[in-house]
């Protein structure tokens, strides 16, 4: 049985993540993370893909993306990705067979209010993990340009970032002050929780967006009653 056909909706963000299989190492030396990056930045235009948020950790990988078209991008993306990270790694490690563990997950990122919750999430997942105190100390994420302002061609910034200052420095100054924040991460995860809609392979595009309008409705009207 041929498999359903990913749905994600233009304009809408997803929160993207990709497993080793079996939760298997998919990044053992710093050139791997270089070719990854690589390729991300490569398909992530070529799809039309618009790229918020990412980290790479040594088995598996987070993306907060907006795809721009309809249906297209971000399963082709995915895909091409992985082709060639996998060839590559294969042939560098002598090795055959799959690396990744099935297909990636991924969810709507459900309102505006958590777009910064989800990119804060991905950035902390190296502090969580125990391999750094901070998410500065971290090589492979998008934290040094949100935050930091190092230039990459790789992300572009969402509308709700943008809105965080008036120039750059604002910008990082404000985004950088929500990791001041500290939440466990049973509070973090409950909120990613909150933050995302999954949604079933059959909803047509109408249906979908037809589906968060509805969610985000119920949610405000429960809102105006606590």
């Amino acid at each position: 049985m041929a498999r359903r056909r990913r749905i994600s909706p233009a304009g809408f963000p997803l929160h993207v993540i990709q497993r080793g299989n079996n939760r298997s190492n998919c990044f053992l030396s710093e050139t791997d993370f270089i070719a990854y990056v690589k390729w991300l930045n490569v398909y992530a235009k070529k799809f039309n893909i618009h790229i918020h948020a990412w980290v790479l950790m040594t088995n598996h990988v987070h993306l907060l993306c907006t795809p721009q078209e309809d249906n297209r991008g971000v399963s082709a993306m995915m895909q091409s990705i992985g082709r060639m990270y996998v060839r590559r790694f294969n042939a560098k490690y002598e090795r055959t067979g799959t690396l990744w563990e099935g297909r990636f997950r991924s969810c709507v990122v459900d309102s505006e209010k958590y777009l910064m919750t989800v990119s804060r999430y991905i950035e902390l997942n190296p502090v969580r993990a125990g391999l750094v105190k901070h998410p500065a100390k971290y090589k492979w994420s998008s934290y040094h340009r949100n935050a930091r302002g190092v230039h990459t061609s790789l992300c572009t910034e969402h509308p709700i970032y943008t809105s965080l200052g008036t120039d750059p420095e604002a910008r990082q100054k404000s985004y950088s002050a929500l990791f001041q924040d500290e939440l466990s991460n049973k509070d973090l995860g409950k909120l990613i929780t909150e933050a995302t809609i999954y949604l079933e392979c059959w909803m047509s595009v109408a249906k979908i967006k037809q589906f968060i309008a509805e969610e985000e409705s119920r949610k405000a009207f429960f809102s105006e009653y606590k």
